[in-house]
């Protein structure tokens, strides 16, 4: 009976049924499996791990990976669903033998294969069932067997965790309970009792120098007195004084030379530190001596411009010049000017050895982009403690070219050839700068050509880059009591242009960036936009109609109401006219806003022709953004493998303000509108911020909790009454929220009437659950909400306005999952996302009214949504 129920689904009502009930009977086929049918008698399948530490259940992921046995990996992170161990046990253990006894076997059957099939296709098939059975083995995940052996293992890994925390005298036990079924559960009680803080330290160090920097800097010291012990805090302990002393001049220390003893006699629950750091130790073939460490100086700073392993061997130097204390040595004629690698250099003659100036000085040298490999080299001079330093500068290729060439369709073109090339000039004015040169240029069939007498290729897209990046601030005077050389800091300079045919309004933009970056730290970025200039000047506003559709076939739509034009008539001129296509179109409105048809400002389409005509002039009007921006960006991930980390970015930007004093200082004109222009174009004047905070929670077994939270906001005001559509935001997308395709998200609770929705406020906020399926194959739930609205602008449509809090019951919210593959360096993507309150939807109907296959949004991604 359920199942024709399905199939009457399946067949009168939607896909969406039918995929429902395939994925249940899958589900219940896997669940209904025995998850002991590879389990042998007398064995006894891990269920579940639970450590009761002093009485209560540890949730704490680094205590819960501990023991050495693990129960199988489930489907999602939570529920207890054992994917892979079901596919294993898809898998029959002895596939040769079954092969052997239900084929091989019967020389009949294997006959009758053989003439119908051929015998070189019957081996094909009988290797084909091995190679999937072997699969399933692979992608699945044997059945975790009790073993006492490893419990008891387990049990010891959990003594020394605690002990490393200072519970020198914590007790554990443990409890396995085997049923009937073949299942068993391993409890493990923990029983951590005082720990042992620390109520004094004694330090012993043999050399002078080493007791003198150490007491120097012990404020820093991670072991404190009163502070339970952790043998964390005495590796980084070791740690840090290592880094103190190899960057104050002792250049032969290490970590092996600091060493701690504990004594917990008599001391009730306390312990006392002796930490010993010895004297230098010297081999000398079969013997080894002791010395005090001594403190070394940089005597010599040599640079190596040109070297390579064919100089080394079979040239000499050639050229050479001393600079600021620096010598500088080339196989051939020098190609730097000393300056900008002296720049990059923070090894300095006479000062002391500084390990982290080594650091610096290789990463700088990497950051300028013009040498393969530089390496830093000390040769130590021992009859006077002093250090040469070596600096090894393999160059790169001055010039290097690239070449692209791509073939696409699309919504407006049946087919469209795209080709792209990049020329990189190092070192163009011998200062290690980096000149680019790019240029694009692309061309396609139109699918709406309407004139026969058109070419083929009827569109077209030209543009060219020029971008000089300089390995320093480029500024009239000297800051490097402000951002210090550590800081990298650069400037970047970019021009660019690019013009458009029978695209979008045929636009033709203009634009140059003059900017700064720099990096206080490894986790911090700056960057300082002094001048973005851009200048869009829109060629073909006549055909706004022909790219807004949506716009035009409501505007027709609500004249055929009227009875401005017959049922079947239309708002534009035919294709044989020698008028505008969309003159008829224009002046509908204008009739509609001059009160010349039965339409009045009351009236619902009335506001509509208002709304379209003010989309209109804003979306074809040409733009001159002259601005200021800030960027700061905060990353703490660690490393590519860090699940556990959190980024903050923040974007506030300035513009027109520049424009608006000089023309209000020279007494410049206005427009009839009241703004002032320049060079025919009225400039755009606002204010624009983002902040952006992402944050990841490890929850072990490789499932990771993301969640993100984005604000942003640009203000008119001054020159402008709106924002220009280029610093617009827009909701929707595979990055944003996936149960709306992008730019069809909003504003507010409005119907989506218009090919691109934006507006200048946004609010979204995501959480997802990532975790493993099998091997490299990923999974994902997650929960996207917000909206975009207007705010502070000319917009007057009520349903996509920001009202104040009442406005934020229009925030959307979609759901859904996704499957990932790692390739370890990016990821592939699909999501499905399902809209689950959609406020575009009367009050009292927006929730799960469309969640279902037919409605959803299917993304495709590379690397994750944040």
């Amino acid at each position: 009976m359920k199942r024709l129920q399905c199939t009457y689904w399946f067949r009168h009502r939607s896909f969406n049924a039918g995929l429902f009930c395939f994925l249940i009977a899958l589900f219940s086929v896997l669940q209904s499996c025995n998850t002991v049918k590879r389990v042998k008698d007398g064995q006894h399948l891990l269920t579940e791990n639970k450590i009761v530490v002093d009485g209560k259940v540890s949730n704490k992921e680094r205590v819960n990976n501990i023991p050495v046995q693990k129960p199988n990996n489930t489907f999602l992170p939570i529920g207890n669903f054992p994917l892979r161990l079901h596919i294993y046990n898809l898998a029959r253990p002895n596939i040769d033998s079954i092969l052997q006894e239900k084929v091989y076997s019967d020389s009949a059957k294997v006959k009758r294969k053989i003439n119908l099939l051929s015998e070189k296709q019957f081996e094909r098939e009988m290797q084909s069932r091995k190679n999937f059975n072997a699969w399933l083995k692979r992608t699945g995940e044997a059945p975790v067997i009790v073993d006492d052996t490893k419990t008891e293992k387990s049990s010891n890994r959990l003594r020394a965790y605690y002990f490393q925390r200072g519970f020198f005298n914590n007790e554990v036990d443990y409890e396995i309970k085997r049923d009937s079924n073949k299942k068993a559960q391993v409890t493990y009680t923990v029983t951590r009792n005082a720990g042992y803080k620390m109520d004094s330290l004694e330090t012993f160090i043999e050399t002078p120098i080493i007791d003198s920097l150490y007491n120097a800097n012990k404020a820093d010291s991670n072991i404190k007195i009163g502070k339970q012990y952790d043998e964390a805090d005495f590796e980084a302990e070791r740690t840090r004084i290592n880094r103190v002393m190899r960057n104050n001049g002792v250049y032969h220390f290490g970590q092996e030379y600091v060493s701690f003893e504990l004594d917990t006699v008599g001391r009730n629950k306390k312990f006392k530190t002796d930490l010993i750091i010895d004297n230098r130790r010297i081999r000398n073939q079969d013997t080894t001596i002791r010395e005090p460490f001594k403190m070394y100086k940089i005597k010599d700073v040599n640079i190596f411009t040109d070297y390579t392993y064919e100089n080394q061997v079979d040239s000499e130097i050639t050229d050479s010049i001393s600079f600021n204390d620096y010598n500088l040595y080339s196989f051939d004629e020098m190609k730097f000017r000393p300056k900008a690698l002296t720049d990059a250099v923070f090894i300095h003659k006479g000062d002391l050895y500084r390990d982290i100036d080594r650091t610096r000085t290789s990463r700088f040298i990497n950051q300028l982009q013009m040498f393969n490999f530089p390496s830093v080299e000390y040769v130590e001079n021992p009859q006077d403690t002093t250090l040469t330093a070596n600096i090894y500068l393999s160059p790169r290729k001055k010039y290097s070219l690239g070449v692209s060439f791509d073939v696409s369709q699309s919504n407006i073109q049946t087919v469209g050839f795209a080709f792209s090339t990049g020329l990189k000039i190092r070192n163009v004015f011998r200062g290690a700068e980096t000149l680019d040169i790019s240029a694009l240029g692309s061309i396609g069939a139109s699918k709406d050509n309407r004139d026969e007498n058109d070419p083929f290729f009827d569109i077209n897209e030209f543009g060219g880059t020029i971008g000089l990046t300089i390995p320093r601030f480029y500024l009239p005077f000297d800051v490097d009591n402000i951002v210090p050389k550590y800081m990298s800091p650069t400037t970047k300079i970019n021009i660019s242009a690019t013009s458009q045919q029978n695209i979008g309004l045929d636009k033709q933009t203009l634009s140059s960036v003059f900017a700064y970056q720099w990096n206080p730290s490894d986790k911090v970025y700056n960057g300082l936009e002094l001048f973005n200039i851009q200048y869009v000047r829109n060629l073909n506003v006549g055909n706004y109609f022909g790219v807004y559709r949506n716009s035009f076939n409501r505007l027709n739509a609500i004249a055929q109401n009227i009875g401005e034009i017959g049922p079947d008539e239309e708002l534009q001129n035919p294709p044989e006219s020698t008028e505008p296509r969309f003159q008829p179109a224009n002046d509908f409105i204008s009739d509609v806003l001059n009160g010349n048809t039965s339409l009045t400002s009351t009236d619902q389409d009335f506001i509509t022709v208002n709304n379209i005509d003010q989309r209109k002039d804003r979306l074809t009007e040409n733009n001159l953004i002259v601005s200021s921006s800030f960027d700061y960006r905060l990353d703490k991930r660690e490393g590519i493998f860090d699940n556990n980390f959190s980024t903050f970015k923040w974007h506030v930007e300035l513009a027109g303000n520049l424009l608006s004093g000089i023309s209000s200082f020279t007494g410049a004109e206005k427009d009839d509108e009241g703004r002032y222009e320049i060079l025919g174009v009225a400039f755009s004047q606002y204010f624009k911020t983002e902040l952006d905070y992402i944050k990841y929670f490890e929850m072990g077994r490789k499932s990771v909790l993301a969640t993100r939270s984005y604000f942003g906001i640009a203000i008119p005001f001054g020159n402008s009454n709106s924002i220009p559509f280029a610093e617009s935001f827009f909701g929707g997308g595979p990055n944003d929220n996936r149960a709306w395709t992008a730019y069809n998200l909003g504003p507010g609770s409005s119907s989506t009437i218009n090919e691109f929705s934006e507006a200048n406020l946004k609010l979204h906020f995501s959480v997802e659950q990532r975790f493993n399926i099998f091997g490299q194959f990923n999974g994902a739930i997650f929960v996207d909400a917000g909206n975009i609205w207007n705010v502070f602008d000319n917009v007057d449509d009520e349903p996509s306005v920001f009202g104040g809090l009442k406005s934020l019951r229009d925030i959307a919210v979609g759901s859904g999952f996704g499957l990932r593959y790692d390739f370890t360096y990016f990821v592939i993507r699909g999501d499905i996302g399902f809209k689950t309150y959609n406020p575009e939807r009367p009050l009292g109907e927006r929730w799960f009214k469309e969640y279902n296959f037919q409605n959803a949004v299917f993304n495709i991604g590379i690397n994750y949504p944040f």
